[in-house]
């Protein structure tokens, strides 16, 4: 914390941003500091955005630096760094709306004694031993214990993203061995 006591609080954004420009950290750390609120509020203060809120915020943080070269000193810098978070949300919007678009969510996985295709009973433990550990683990939480997305984060000490990542894999690995067991009846 010692590099952030050598900026001025009463530095503008402007400046901070300029001297961010040219490689200087303790700037780039003032910058992160006193816009995050800001921009944290922003995506907050937008339904959809809610739940993403840090996500966006990451991803805007990132845009922001790979485009910070293209920042015109004499302009104001808010209005810049709002535009990248918009085009962020807009993004992140259009991902999700693809994805919806695409993939069908199951709410309740198939009754244990559930029969496809006229053959032997599934068997949710043994579909669900296929899985790796840490994938079983979340199925486990999201669908058996009923825990929200976030719940599962903390308990596992991960990201609400790597949740929904794992989760994901596991419902494909669990379709394909539907798929499989259908194909063999």
């Amino acid at each position: 914390m010692g590099s952030r006591c050598t900026v001025d609080t009463a530095e503008s954004l402007e400046t901070l941003m300029s001297r961010y420009q040219q490689a200087d950290e303790s700037a780039a750390a003032a910058l992160v500091e006193r816009v995050t609120p800001l921009l944290r509020r922003y995506f907050l203060l937008q339904a959809s955005n809610r739940p993403h809120a840090d996500d966006l915020l990451q991803d805007t943080w990132m845009r922001l630096h790979r485009a910070r070269h293209t920042y015109r000193p004499e302009e104001p810098v808010l209005p810049w760094i709002f535009a990248i978070a918009r085009y962020a949300s807009l993004d992140h919007y259009r991902k999700v709306i693809r994805r919806e678009a695409r993939e069908r969510q199951v709410e309740v996985l198939p009754e244990p004694a559930g029969q496809v295709g006229g053959g032997e009973a599934l068997d949710i433990d043994t579909m669900l031993t296929a899985l790796p550990e840490a994938q079983r683990e979340v199925i486990l939480m999201l669908k058996i214990s009923g825990m929200s997305i976030e719940e599962v984060a903390r308990a596992t000490s991960s990201s609400p993203g790597s949740v929904k990542q794992k989760a994901h894999r596991a419902y494909q690995k669990l379709r394909e061995i539907l798929t499989a067991k259908e194909n063999r009846s």
